[in-house]
């Protein structure tokens, strides 16, 4: 755990070692009052850093969306097939914008030619370390939905959504879209988009 003045890490243990590690750290910090906070024990789920992607083609004012089945969606009690944007996790020593290419092809078979940052967030501030580097990517995409993308040794099956770029907004604001990432680049999209048209389409 990096320091951080008035933090006193009293325990720091990993509780489990699987491909996301789980910490548990004991610790106290120093409150806005100025008092020490009790004693305090969080779970750490460290997941690192990921990107997402909202493919846009600014020439046919269409989005790229992508739908795969999510457990935890179910465990929440949600439609457990989401509607999102291309996502993963960033590999050893790569740079957000190469895993931005590197998933929009896995995932949607589609090769951006320009990334855009909508900015870093951080996705669950109360138990985990995970960062998202959110990016609009022009790219061609085609008129119609349907394939199936992902890759095989990961079981994933994931179908491209193509949408006109008002459909997909207007989704956004009927509250069809679960999924936050995908929500915060819609949202990106609507009010940049009159901008994205002008410049992207030269």
């Amino acid at each position: 755990m990096p320091p951080w003045p008035g933090l006193e890490v009293r325990e720091d243990r990993i509780a489990w070692a699987g491909r996301f590690p789980l910490q548990v750290v004991r610790f106290t910090y120093r409150r806005s009052d100025g008092r020490q906070s009790r004693e305090l024990t969080w779970e750490l789920w460290r997941r690192g850093a990921a990107v997402a992607v909202l493919p846009y083609d600014p020439w046919s004012d269409r989005v790229a969306l992508i739908e795969q089945f999510r457990l935890p969606a179910l465990a929440a009690g949600l439609p457990p097939v989401m509607t999102e944007c291309v996502a993963g996790l960033l590999e050893a020593g790569e740079a957000p914008e190469v895993a931005a290419r590197r998933e929009c092809e896995e995932e949607a078979g589609l090769r951006p030619d320009l990334l855009e940052s909508m900015g870093r967030y951080m996705l669950m501030q109360g138990g985990s370390d995970e960062t998202v580097d959110i990016f609009c990517a022009r790219a061609r995409i085609p008129p119609e939905s349907g394939g199936r993308f992902g890759l095989a040794e990961e079981e994933e099956d994931i179908r491209l959504l193509s949408l006109p770029a008002e459909d997909a907004l207007a989704m956004l604001d009927s509250g069809a879209i679960r999924n936050a990432v995908a929500a915060i680049a819609l949202s990106w999209l609507g009010r940049h988009r009159p901008r994205l048209i002008e410049a992207w389409r030269r």
